[in-house]
């Protein structure tokens, strides 16, 4: 039996118990890959990307799930600022996992606009792609406005990540 790899993309700015909703069903997976986005392919502000990485980490740890694993491929492969196309780490994951079969997941939002990826009916083809919503209805987006006017978000992430957002100058958002 082949060995299954998922790849959950995200920009995970930060990482919230939506995400979190997301890779608790995900299981059935020997692997699930959470990788964020080096640059965002459409230009949205992010915090430093080793900073996400340390979020994602502490958020990994968090939740405890043991198929989960944080991948930098997208800084690996990226050249100079630019973003990374999920074809390009489809492909460089293939490369690495030529035995694996990979499922890229994504949330429904993306997958209504999944005609806007570089070279989506290719991705169709060689993979598959799994549209996984959220049963949490936390965004990134609730985490970073709470944290701009000051009010608590300890019901939007786990206790880790909460704290490091908190207490570490590397996580200021701006308006």
């Amino acid at each position: 039996m082949k060995h299954t790899l998922a790849v959950f993309g995200s920009a995970f700015n930060p990482p919230s118990l939506g995400h979190r909703s997301v890779l608790e069903r995900l299981g059935q997976f020997d692997k699930v890959l959470l990788l964020p986005s080096y640059q965002h392919a459409w230009g949205k502000v992010m915090l430093d990307y080793s900073a996400r990485c340390d979020l994602v980490r502490a958020f990994i740890s968090d939740i405890g799930q043991s198929n989960l694993e944080l991948s930098t491929l997208e800084q690996q492969i990226a050249i100079d600022d630019n973003a990374v196309t999920t074809f390009a780490v489809l492909n460089a994951l293939q490369l690495d996992h030529p035995d694996s079969d990979i499922t890229f997941v994504i949330g429904p939002d993306n997958f209504l606009s999944f005609d806007r990826f570089y070279k989506a009916g290719e991705i169709l083809k060689q993979w598959q792609v799994m549209a996984c919503p959220e049963t949490v209805p936390v965004r990134s987006t609730l985490i970073r406005e709470a944290l701009l006017n000051n009010k608590d978000i300890s019901h939007y992430t786990t206790p880790t990540v909460n704290a490091m957002l908190l207490n570490d100058t590397r996580f200021q958002f701006s308006h």
